[in-house]
């Protein structure tokens, strides 16, 4: 929702910058130049920090820890692994076993 918004404010501001540049304005161009910097930032961030696919690396031991997560409401199990330090949660069935 945010990034949306960001976005909009971003064209919004570029499309004034542009405007007024036509128009003959003198302050135009920090307008443009800015709008189009957030837009930048805001369509790359996503790529950026995308979350990256794992392989396994090694096994995965579970810690025990449960809880229920409070996006999706579902139980979920913690699992460690050594090798990379890593953890990561994987959701459970409602008998307690682990599922997808």
């Amino acid at each position: 929702m945010l990034r949306l918004a960001l976005l909009g404010f971003a064209i919004v501001l570029t499309l004034v910058g542009i405007a007024c540049a036509l128009a003959g304005a003198a302050g135009a161009f920090p307008l443009t130049f800015w709008g189009l910097v957030l837009a930048a930032a805001v369509l790359l961030e996503r790529w950026r920090y995308a979350r990256t696919v794992k392989t396994d690396e090694g096994p995965w031991q579970q810690t025990g820890e449960r809880f229920v997560d409070p996006e999706s409401g579902r139980l979920m199990s913690v699992q460690y692994s050594p090798g990379s330090g890593e953890r990561r949660y994987v959701p459970m069935d409602e008998d307690g076993s682990l599922g997808a």
